[in-house]
């Protein structure tokens, strides 16, 4: 098995002319930027959709107050939330 730090070190040296090209002034995310830009947002579509599909399965039914209306225009008059079956 090769040495790692020879193959780091020679792949150094071939990075090292292409770096002295660049325009020190100019900063760029380049492809590795645009590829984690291009992870992270398909993460969160992932996310996205997996939270939607979750909170459809949630059912959701408020009970009527016993008391009558004068406690309906409290806040948090209380509900039920139960998972849906399936």
């Amino acid at each position: 098995m090769p040495d790692m730090s020879a193959s780091a070190s020679l792949a150094m040296t071939h990075l090292v002319p292409l770096a002295a090209e660049v325009d020190e002034d100019k900063v760029t995310p380049g492809v590795l930027g645009f590829i984690v830009f291009a992870v992270m947002a398909v993460a969160v579509w992932g996310l996205m959709k997996s939270m939607s599909r979750h909170m459809g399965k949630v059912d959701f039914e408020q009970e009527k107050d016993p008391k009558g209306d004068a406690s309906d225009k409290k806040a948090g008059s209380g509900g039920k939330a139960s998972p849906a079956k399936g």
